[in-house]
């Protein structure tokens, strides 16, 4: 996927200048799909010479402090349509902590990998108390309620939380296979 496809969601969402569209990143979208300001900027000219998105008329004509806004085209929604119904393989797991770990196993290492499995548990723990913070803000208690917006926000919101309930417990049966390892 590319960084297309995460800003003509958010846009379909509701429109907005390219720094709003870098704070929806930065709270939500980012999440998933992560984005510099700079690139996100950057795929907006892009979109908009594609004919995907269009500049929105400025409030007051243009001046600084007065950002250009943005919303999606027919032609947007028909190629976000399209990319919808695609089918595609499932990204391969791309992780650090992993290479890291077999890393130890590969050089006799094993104790000296517990500070960086440590410090992945404890970030995965804050990113996860910080999607059930947004779940108890944003969704009702049960996700088979509301829109199907609602619903299926909700679902997205559910699998990193899943993704990162998973990364903790691995942190952790980790850390505890290497306390009963021998000479520990």
């Amino acid at each position: 996927m590319s960084l297309k496809f995460a800003i003509l969601t958010s846009l379909t969402e509701r429109a907005g200048s390219g720094i709003e569209l870098a704070r929806r990143f930065d709270k939500s979208i980012g999440y998933f799909w992560p984005a510099t300001h700079q690139q996100i900027y950057r795929e907006l000219d892009r979109l908009t010479t594609a004919g995907l998105i269009r500049e929105l008329p400025s409030e007051g004509g243009p001046a600084r402090g007065n950002p250009r806004r943005f919303a999606v085209t027919a032609e947007g929604s028909r190629s976000l349509g399209e990319w919808i119904r695609e089918v595609d393989e499932p990204d391969p797991m791309r992780s650090t902590m992993a290479v890291r770990v077999r890393a130890a196993a590969a050089t006799g290492a094993v104790h000296e990998v517990r500070e960086a499995l440590r410090h992945h548990r404890d970030q995965r723990a804050a990113n996860l108390e910080r999607y059930r913070m947004i779940e108890d803000h944003d969704f009702a208690p049960s996700d088979d309620t509301g829109t199907a917006r609602d619903v299926l926000q909700h679902r997205v919101l559910t699998l990193g939380i899943q993704v990162e309930q998973a990364w903790v417990s691995w942190c952790e049966e980790t850390l505890e296979a290497l306390d009963r390892l021998p000479g520990t």
